[in-house]
């Protein structure tokens, strides 16, 4: 089976794409493309998938760069091949041949070009990192590469939708101790419950960040089994691990 990548007009014309779960080597909860190195599944199964995604965007497999994300705000620069993965949850660089790569199974992905000054970002934005400011990093850190904030374009990629988000009360008082104006991005769930909408904050921050454009691709992870993988849907099930997608883009 051929991999299936999703892509953004908007992003063109740079190779980049948001990879479903199809296409991949790996079985069983895994089945399909596992991009996670942290997961449980085989090692050189995963090498696999990772090596078919670099050949998808044209690079050698060391050329496809990522972190060990930690659900933070930090940013990496790229300079060229990595020897290994620093912590952080975003990655920026300006320099062609290397792709940059995410991973995600419910939080966002978000994909970062200014295309005119040759700056390209990837960043990984759950709830936390975003709220701690992950998105703002990234366009801060491609601006210190030379991008201009107003030329940068940024794309959320399959992310879980506000109907599958359900949240407890503590979650929204944080949320609104933060910002109250954060209110908008919940609705009324069962009892005390809330359904919050991740890619609504995302693309609020971007906005408010100052980036020229902001779009989610509207897929979600919780309700495609098929095609996403899928962290609270894997939960609910009760299976002991999940795959991890990837998203990634190169100059």
């Amino acid at each position: 089976m051929s991999l299936e990548i999703l892509t953004a007009d908007s992003l063109t014309p740079l190779r980049h794409g948001f990879f479903t779960r199809k296409g991949g080597a790996s079985s069983g909860v895994f089945g399909g493309l596992n991009c996670g190195t942290g997961s449980s599944d085989q090692a050189e199964i995963v090498a696999i998938n990772r090596a078919r995604v670099a050949e998808a965007m044209q690079v050698a497999p060391e050329h496809l760069a990522g972190v060990h994300q930690v659900h933070s705000a930090d940013v990496a620069v790229v300079t060229g091949p990595q020897t290994d993965k620093p912590r952080a949850d975003a990655l920026v660089t300006n320099v062609p041949g290397v792709a940059l790569s995410i991973l995600t199974a419910d939080c966002q992905p978000v994909l970062f070009a200014d295309v005119s000054a040759g700056v390209i970002g990837a960043a990984h934005a759950g709830w936390r990192g975003a709220v701690d400011g992950v998105l703002e990093a990234t366009v801060e850190a491609m601006v210190a590469l030379g991008a201009a904030r107003g030329a940068i374009t940024a794309v959320i990629g399959p992310t879980i939708s506000q109907r599958a988000y359900e949240v407890g009360p503590e979650f929204f008082e944080d949320f609104i101790a933060d910002d109250p104006d954060n209110s908008r991005f919940f609705a009324g769930g069962a009892g005390d419950r809330m359904q919050f909408d991740l890619p609504a904050f995302g693309l609020a921050r971007l906005r408010r960040a100052g980036v020229g454009h902001a779009e989610w691709i509207r897929h979600c992870t919780y309700h495609d089994a098929e095609r996403f993988y899928s962290y609270r849907r894997t939960t609910h099930a009760g299976e002991a691990d999940y795959g991890r997608l990837i998203s990634a883009i190169r100059l």
